[in-house]
Parts: structure tokens; sequence; C-alpha cells
């Protein structure tokens, strides 16, 4: 598939808000020890019901380490579709291809993915698997990419209404751990150009000793354009 050098704002594409339509639903199945009590097996049988619900309506996609393939395979219900993607933790909204779109084609920004903050606080080490993964969803799915070698940003940190507003914030954004080369107008420059909006609105922070640095997904989203 394509990795284009051009930006989506060049390209006439946007992000949409996540209320609107779309294709489907990606699932990282949990198995890492030191992130979930009892060798992972009461989230495991939380997601397996989560995923069960959501594939009433749309297609699911569950991603899977190789030695997991069995286990989340006999769990999950025969429509939704198992595949091997290696992976570090469990967190696709973060370490995913964020989409966007020009009313046709759907092609995926791949930014840098360091598990929350690096080695400056970051939750794990390594995470090349996690950074990975979102250009591996891309060919899965046949998307075109952008790829961001130099900018750090996790999906659950940024939330659009699809008609040019982001809303952001400053705990997570302007973070030591995340893109500390930047200023905040060079950060808020790569978002118009990558996800093609015109307004980002700042909060100071999110909850309070999150361990994503105030990811804003935990505290807000629009439920369509201009309307949270």
């Amino acid at each position: 598939m394509k990795t284009y050098t051009t930006t989506p704002k060049e390209d006439g594409f946007r992000m949409p808000g996540e209320f609107e339509n779309h294709l489907g639903t990606y699932i990282i199945w949990p198995e890492r020890t030191d992130n979930w009590r009892l060798g992972a097996k009461p989230a495991q049988e939380v997601f397996a019901q989560v995923a069960s619900a959501i594939a009433e309506h749309e297609a699911v996609t569950v991603a899977v380490n190789e030695g997991q393939y069995a286990n989340a395979r006999h769990m999950l219900p025969d429509h939704v579709r198992v595949v091997e993607i290696s992976n570090d933790d469990a967190w696709v909204r973060d370490c995913g291809p964020t989409c966007v779109t020009d009313g046709k084609e759907v092609r995926g920004v791949d930014w840098r993915f360091n598990a929350w903050g690096g080695l400056v606080d970051g939750l794990y080490f390594p995470w090349d698997k996690d950074d990975a993964l979102a250009q591996k969803v891309c060919e899965l799915e046949r998307f075109n990419r952008y790829r961001l070698d130099h900018f750090i940003l996790e999906g659950g940190s940024i939330h659009t209404d699809g008609d040019g507003t982001l809303v952001t914030t400053e705990e997570c954004l302007l973070s030591e751990g995340r893109n500390s080369h930047l200023n905040k107008e060079q950060i808020e420059a790569v978002l118009k150009e990558y996800l093609n909006v015109e307004k980002i609105i700042w909060l100071k922070r999110g909850i309070y000793l999150d361990e994503t640095n105030g990811h804003v997904d935990n505290i807000f989203a629009f439920v369509k354009p201009g309307e949270c």
C-alpha cells in the first residue's frame, strides 16, 4: 500500500467525528499479566462480551498475539474476525491508525507510539510492536497511509467534531514524554495538516493522575458538529 509524502489537508482528507458512520471496529486482545489481573482471564471474558455485542451491528476484528490465537478464537463468536497481529498491549484506539476520508476513500494516519510517554513516563518497554500496528491494520484493510516518524500521538488524546474543530489537553500533548522538541504552535500546525481541522481547543488537563497524561477521551466527546 502507498505511503504518502503529502498531508491529508493537501489531499482533501479530514478526520471524521466518531459519531459518523464507519466500516467497523478493531479490538486488541488483552494478555499482559503486569497490566491485567489473574492472567488477564477476567479482562478477556469482558473483551469477548464487548466484541460480541458490537458484532451484532458492525464488523469486528480482534488482533491477537500468536500465543493467544487459539484462546481468542475459542472465546469469540464465529462472526468476529480474529487475526494475528503482534502487539504489546490492548489499546488499539491509541496505537492504531487515525482514519481520514474524503468521502470516497479512507486512509490511515500512522503516528509514532511510545506507550504514553516513552522513557520519560511511559507505561511499558518495549513498545515497538504497538508502534508497528497501525501500518499492519492499514495493510490488512488496504488503506493507503501517512506516516509521521517524528510526531507522537495517541488516538485517545484527541477528539474532533468532523467539521473543523478538535479538542485536546495541554497536560497530554505538551507532556515531556511526547513531543518536547515542539512548542504548542508547532503541535497545532501538525494537527491541522494531518487531521484537516481549523480550530483547536486546548483543555488544561484530563483526569487527575491519569496514566495517559490526561487523555481527552476520558472526559469529553462530540455527539455532532459543534455539540458535545
